[in-house]
């Protein structure tokens, strides 16, 4: 039997590229026309001994991000999700044994060493100190040397580097929020993709800060892991908790049809817009960056796209060799291929610095992912007819 045809009826998932593009122009328009704006908000920050450790205004952002994913997520599923086999083994696997070292090994060849001249041999960005790290100034640190800039210190590493970081921070972030999305999108089985949504996000919890910490340091940047673990701490365990005990609240005050059918539907647009208001305000202090030099993006871009299409087809492939079905096998495959980028922005933005190469490169995630997943969705649309029907 085939799946249900399904399309987005809310304006905003169903013009995302659209909005995407104009708030990436509305971005840089701002940033022209009020350049001290973006510093400003990103000078709004929780600061432990005297270093800033939380931008409030992301933190704000990618709450209103994460929320309305987690409160759809019933954890009395993942408990029951041993018994769905192989979608959810492969996609750990493919997530966590396989995706982040692709994407080191891809950002590596591209970045630091095939248009590595492109960007510039020599040059150069400003990524914050490591927290609780006090070097004195001309001291080394990994890839990086202590310099003084506007009465800060700050560690000052070659500009590819500072875009690999970002390339890392992408690839050991799997989706858990627009991946629902593209599930949607495809026909797949979507109890299956929030199941899956669940435990990549507490797989997250204990492995993101690891892994990140491990290839960052493979690859001689800073290595802050206070601020690994609490950037995971506020953007993904905060929203996860909240998400968990609002639900039963709200299920056991107003009951499960009220809260699928009114309080959901409020929510709908909450993450997009969210995630909107955080594109503007990185783009408008990124602005200036692109608009000298826009090939900068290609070049970020170039790996992402290539490590987006390794993951998805590696992914595809191997749910078809299990023999899965297509409504289990097309989610398996796009939660790897996409990003949790809101993660990755945050995380980016709290470790290097809402201005660095990292958060422009994290940034290049979301411009392609869009457009592409929406492609990869239209390739497992035309492919449906190959695996095992939906049951």
């Amino acid at each position: 039997m085939a799946c249900e045809r399904r399309k987005l009826t809310n304006v905003f998932e169903r013009y995302l590229t659209l909005w995407v593009g104009l708030c990436i122009v509305g971005g840089i328009l701002l940033g022209k026309a009020a350049p001290g704006l973006a510093k400003s908000l990103d000078g709004m920050a929780v600061s432990v001994n005297g270093a800033p450790v939380v931008s409030i205004p992301i933190a704000v952002c990618l709450f209103f991000m994460m929320y309305p994913i987690m409160v759809k997520i019933d954890f009395a599923s993942v408990i029951r999700a041993g018994k769905s086999g192989k979608p959810v083994w492969l996609t750990l696997f493919v997530n966590w044994a396989v995706k982040p070292f692709t994407m080191y090994a891809i950002a590596y060849l591209f970045l630091g060493v095939l248009f590595r001249g492109l960007i510039g041999a020599e040059a150069t960005d400003l990524v914050k100190m490591p927290f609780g790290l006090d070097l004195p100034l001309g001291a080394t640190h990994g890839a990086g040397t202590v310099v003084l800039h506007e009465g800060v210190k700050m560690l000052q590493v070659p500009l590819w580097r500072s875009y690999f970081a970002g390339c890392i921070l992408l690839g050991i972030a799997p989706c858990t929020a627009m991946v629902l999305v593209w599930s949607y999108l495809a026909r797949g089985n979507d109890g299956l993709t929030l199941v899956m949504v669940a435990i990549n996000s507490l797989t997250m919890l204990l492995l993101y800060g690891v892994l990140g910490g491990f290839l960052l340091g493979v690859g001689r940047l800073p290595v802050p892991w206070q601020a690994l673990l609490l950037s995971i701490a506020i953007y993904v365990a905060l929203p996860l908790a909240c998400g968990y005990f609002s639900r039963k609240w709200i299920i056991r005050s107003k009951g499960e049809r009220w809260f699928k059918e009114k309080f959901l539907h409020v929510l709908t647009p909450v993450t997009i817009l969210a995630l909107l208001t955080t594109l503007v305000l990185l783009f408008s202090l990124k602005g200036e960056t692109i608009l000298n030099n826009p090939l900068t993006i290609l070049w970020i871009a170039i790996p992402l796209f290539i490590q987006t299409l390794l993951i998805f087809g590696l992914g595809y492939g191997l749910a078809k060799l299990l023999k899965l079905p297509y409504e289990d096998a097309a989610p398996a495959a796009m939660i790897g291929a996409s990003n949790h980028f809101e993660v990755a922005i945050a995380t980016a933005t709290l470790l290097f610095g809402l201005s660095s190469g990292a958060a422009l490169a994290t940034v290049v995630g979301v411009l392609i992912e869009v457009p592409v997943m929406l492609w990869l969705v239209r390739i497992c649309l035309a492919t449906e007819n190959r695996f095992f029907p939906c049951r």
